[in-house]
């Protein structure tokens, strides 16, 4: 954390799982970029995105490449990658007979209810509001992300909300990270 605060890693876009951050900030930041732009008459666009077992999808190649990206390295490095890689866990029921066991099966996602999970999460996705441009905002709370994109003129606009959903759809493939369909919303606003 503290290589992390000192060298200003987190997007600024985050509000999920970080002190003195809340889903309040992260409503204030969305609602008041919507109404500047309808305040200047500007169409909004705004995708809404939760994605599915988040946790369960980071990839731990992935996740380390990052990890060295922002300077996490050395024995550091090789802790994170001995807490991710090579663990095995199985479910037992009510007592230990085999009867009762599942089968060991190794971890291949960040521990859920980990203290540790929620920060490598947000490693994992903090290079996603590098795909935003001039016409297009996100935040980010967790797992939910949040993208406002307005424009004046009706043909960029249009140009502009496909754009961003090829990108961070490409993202998202990318880091083999899936989007809850049934959960995903797009409004369109008219200032």
């Amino acid at each position: 954390m503290k290589h992390i605060e000192t060298n200003n890693i987190s997007a600024v876009e985050q509000f999920g799982f970080r002190t003195s951050s809340s889903t309040e900030n992260a409503s204030y930041k969305l609602t008041d970029d919507m109404l500047n732009a309808l305040n200047n008459r500007t169409m909004v666009e705004g995708i809404f995105c939760d994605l599915q077992k988040a946790l369960d999808c980071v990839n731990h190649n992935i996740l380390l490449t990052k990890l060295e990206f922002y300077g996490i390295t050395g024995i550091t490095y090789k802790l994170i990658k001995s807490y991710l890689q090579g663990r095995y866990q199985r479910v037992v029921l009510n007592n230990h007979s085999s009867s009762s066991c599942s089968n060991w099966s190794e971890i291949t996602h960040v521990p859920q209810g980990s203290i540790f999970g929620p920060l490598l999460f947000l490693l994992y996705i903090n290079d996603l509001p590098q795909i935003t441009n001039g016409n297009s905002k996100i935040v980010l709370f967790a797992d939910d992300t949040s993208m406002i994109i307005t424009n004046t003129n009706p043909s960029n606009f249009e140009k502009g909300v496909n754009k961003i959903i090829q990108d961070i759809n490409k993202w998202f493939n990318t880091n083999l990270l899936s989007l809850s369909l049934e959960k995903n919303t797009f409004h369109t606003i008219c200032g």
